[in-house]
């Protein structure tokens, strides 16, 4: 049964505390696991989690500060160790790729396991994939998962078109049939289906890109690093505040918005405040992130 699902391993920023390890964020998406920014030890939170290396099939980083990308070694080794019997895509930043060669080849180990480099700019695209560069203090990208669109078809409607069995699954793939005499069109016995769409916007002041990539999105997982009261901090250090992600996800029309990559300074327990202050300037579900957190996409539109 195919999961559509975020699975948070890490929520913390610069430095990791008792209760929040560094970043990493496992998205499910059906046949798709893609890993997104694997800071330090995103290996064992895995295992914390039940999540193998054999579902990755990409690994996203936005930019490469030590919190977003000191566990991408552990990772590379760790997919050659389990053996992974398919390709794995690495997409980073253009610009870093003297980091991601580091990274991958820190230490003696048999890489067993194809990967796959492919780097990001501004434009970028791949498959399902696209890039937004966000305001940071070095390159950083914001990363966009966009299902295409379908249709769904309407079982009253093909029973009045008279379309049976194999039939439908023709009329999917040709487009339009004769039934009796009349021509059938896939429009006539169906309803358009959006593609879900989820968006990562890490590091970064508010920003044009920020909106755009997460434009409509289904889930938006967003930094939160400091609170409103910080303000001048975030805006100094290149991060968004509680209320920064909230405005983002307003702006964009964003369904469910996840907030996370918390600064130390402020306690576990007051966690909650954060989604209290993006609620004032958005209206739709927050999740305030949590280590080792489960969170299913909403139901589509």
């Amino acid at each position: 049964m195919s999961r559509r699902e975020l699975v948070v391993l890490g929520s913390a920023s610069q430095t990791p505390t008792r209760h929040r390890n560094h970043n990493g964020y496992l998205l499910r998406f059906d046949t798709d696991g893609l890993l997104f920014d694997p800071g330090e030890g995103t290996q064992r939170q895995m295992a914390h989690a039940g999540v193998a290396a054999n579902e990755l099939t990409r690994i996203c980083v936005t930019h490469f500060h030590g919190d977003h990308s000191l566990g991408l070694a552990g990772v590379l080794q760790r997919l050659s160790l389990d053996a992974v019997a398919h390709p794995v895509r690495c997409h980073y930043p253009a610009t870093g790729q003297v980091y991601f060669d580091r990274l991958r080849h820190s230490t003696v180990y048999q890489e067993r396991v194809e990967i796959v480099p492919a780097p990001v700019g501004e434009g970028w695209r791949d498959g399902p994939l696209t890039v937004f560069p966000l305001d940071h203090r070095i390159d950083c990208f914001g990363y966009r998962y966009t299902e295409p669109d379908g249709i769904r078809m309407l079982p009253d409607r093909l029973e009045a078109a008279g379309v049976r069995g194999p039939a439908i699954g023709r009329l999917k793939v040709e487009g339009s049939l004769d039934i009796d005499g009349r021509t059938v069109h896939v429009a006539d016995v169906s309803r358009p289906k959006p593609g879900q769409v989820v968006a990562f916007v890490m590091d970064t002041r508010l920003c044009r890109g920020a909106v755009d990539c997460a434009r409509y999105a289904d889930l938006l997982v967003a930094e939160s690093t400091f609170r409103a009261a910080d303000a001048e901090l975030a805006t100094r250090y290149g991060h968004l505040t509680s209320t920064d992600a909230g405005r983002i996800a307003a702006e964009a029309g964003a369904r469910k918005l996840v907030l996370t990559h918390f600064s130390q300074r402020y306690p576990y327990e007051e966690a909650d405040a954060f989604g209290e202050e993006a609620a004032k300037v958005f209206d739709g579900e927050i999740v305030v992130a949590r280590d080792f957190d489960v969170i299913p996409l909403p139901r589509r539109r």
